[in-house]
C-alpha cells in the first residue's frame, strides 16, 4: 500500500495540470500499474490531494482499542504480581484490581479499568512478551548422597493425588560464585495437593539446622504435615530427621539419586520462590539469615500462597518426539485449599479471615524492602 501511495504522490502534480485527455492517458497508465479499479485511482488521488501535508498520516488497519494507558496498567499489575504469565495471571487479575480498588490503591480510570478487565489471555501475553524482565543467573548444587538412604524407602513415578500434608521439600543454596565456606540455605517445602508453600533459611545445611527449619516449616502449616519426600541429600537422609518423622508420626520417602523429575513440584518452587526472590548472590551471616526468615514467615508466605496462581498439569501427551501438556484452571494455593475436602472448615474459615485484611501490592512493598535489606546488610559485612 505504502508503494502504491507513492506511485500516486508522483503522478499528482501532472495530473491536477493535466487536460480531459492528458487525465485519461494518466489514468490508463495508472490502472495496470496499481492494480485497481479506474475510479478507486480517481478517488486515491482525490484523497492525496486533500490531504494536510502537515499532519502526519494515521497507521492504516483497525482502530486501537487497548491503549498505552490499559498497558501501563497491566504493567503496574503485572509488577505487583512478581511478573506473572499471561496464563497465570489473567484469571486472577480481576480480583488483584478488587483489592486495589478496595484499599484506594487504584488510580487507573473506569475506561482503562474496564479494558483491562475485558483483555482476553491472547492479547495480555503479547502485552507481557513485551515487558522487561529480570535476569537471573545460574546456580550449583551441593546435594550429596547419604549413608543412609538404604533406610529410607523410594518413591517411584507421579503422586497418587495424595491428601493435603504429604509433598516434597529440598535445599537451595546461596553461595553466590563459590561453595567454600558457611552460607544460607533456603529449605523449601511444597505440598502436593494444594501446592501450599513454606521455606525457611539457615546457616549451612548441618542436620540438626536442617530439621529446625523443617520444625518451623511445620508451625506455620495451615493442616497436619504426614509426608516428606526429599532427595538424597545427606541434610534430609539422617537419623536426626529419621527420628524426628518417627516422633510426629510423618511419612519419610526418598527420591531417586540423580532423577531430578522425581521431585519436579519443589525443583519448580525452588526457581519461582527462592530464585525469582533472592537471585543467585551470595548471603553468608546471621543477620541476614534472620531477616530472610521474617521474610519468608512474614509477607512471602502470604503473597505466594494467597495470590500466586498454580496451574496443575492434568494431562500429558507424546505426539511424537515432543510432549503435549494440559493444564487445569490456573488456581491460588489458598483457593485449592478452600476447594479440597480433605482440610477442615475450621481452617478455611480462619484461612479466609486473613485474606479479607491482605493486600498484595501492600505485601509486594514490604517484601521488595526486606529483600533489599538483606542484600545491603550482606554488602556491609562484607565491607565491614
Amino acid at each position: 500500500m505504502a508503494t502504491k501511495k507513492e506511485v500516486l504522490r508522483e503522478h499528482l502534480p501532472r495530473y491536477l495540470k493535466a487536460s480531459r485527455k492528458e487525465k485519461k492517458d494518466i489514468l490508463d497508465h495508472l490502472v495496470p500499474i496499481l492494480g485497481i479499479h479506474r475510479k478507486a485511482v480517481i478517488r486515491a488521488l482525490k484523497r492525496e490531494q486533500n490531504a494536510d501535508p502537515w499532519r502526519s498520516r494515521g497507521k492504516a488497519g483497525r482502530r486501537v482499542v487497548y491503549t498505552p494507558d490499559v498497558t501501563a496498567a497491566l504493567k503496574e499489575v503485572w509488577k505487583i504480581s512478581g511478573e506473572l504469565c499471561a496464563e497465570r495471571l489473567h484469571p486472577v487479575l480481576s480480583e488483584y484490581m478488587r483489592i486495589l480498588e478496595r484499599d484506594k490503591m487504584w488510580r487507573w480510570g473506569d475506561e482503562t479499568t474496564w479494558k483491562l478487565r475485558a483483555m482476553s489471555q491472547s492479547t495480555m501475553k503479547r502485552r507481557i512478551d513485551g515487558f522487561v524482565r529480570a535476569k537471573l543467573g545460574g546456580g550449583r548444587s551441593t546435594t550429596k548422597p547419604s549413608d543412609l538412604k538404604e533406610i529410607i524407602p523410594v518413591r517411584r513415578g507421579a503422586w497418587e493425588n495424595p491428601e493435603p500434608g504429604y509433598g516434597e521439600i529440598d535445599t537451595v543454596v546461596h553461595c553466590g560464585p563459590t561453595l567454600s565456606g558457611d552460607m544460607a540455605y533456603t529449605v523449601n517445602f511444597v505440598d502436593i495437593a494444594t501446592f501450599w508453600s513454606e521455606s525457611a533459611a539457615q546457616i549451612n545445611k548441618g542436620q540438626g539446622r536442617t530439621r529446625d527449619s523443617i520444625e518451623k516449616i511445620n508451625r506455620r502449616l495451615p493442616f497436619a504435615l504426614k509426608g516428606l519426600d526429599p532427595d538424597t541429600g545427606s541434610e534430609f537422609i539422617n537419623w536426626h530427621l529419621k527420628e524426628w518423622c518417627d516422633l510426629k508420626k510423618v511419612e519419610l520417602t526418598r527420591s531417586r539419586p540423580n532423577h531430578k523429575n522425581d521431585n519436579a513440584h519443589i525443583e519448580q518452587r525452588n526457581f519461582t520462590n527462592v530464585r525469582k526472590l533472592l537471585g543467585y548472590s551470595r548471603i553468608d551471616n546471621q543477620e541476614a539469615v534472620d531477616l530472610m526468615n521474617e521474610l519468608y514467615s512474614g509477607p512471602w508466605r502470604l503473597y505466594v500462597n494467597f495470590f500466586q496462581p498454580v496451574m496443575r498439569c492434568i494431562e500429558k501427551k507424546r505426539i511424537g518426539s515432543r510432549y503435549a501438556r494440559k493444564y487445569d484452571t490456573p488456581k491460588t494455593p489458598y483457593q485449592r485449599v478452600r476447594n479440597d475436602p480433605g482440610v477442615s472448615q475450621a481452617v478455611k474459615d480462619d484461612l479466609m479471615c486473613v485474606y479479607d485484611i491482605l493486600n498484595p501490592a501492600i505485601l509486594r512493598k514490604e517484601i521488595d524492602r526486606l529483600v533489599a535489606k538483606i542484600f545491603s546488610m550482606q554488602k556491609r559485612m562484607r565491607n565491614a
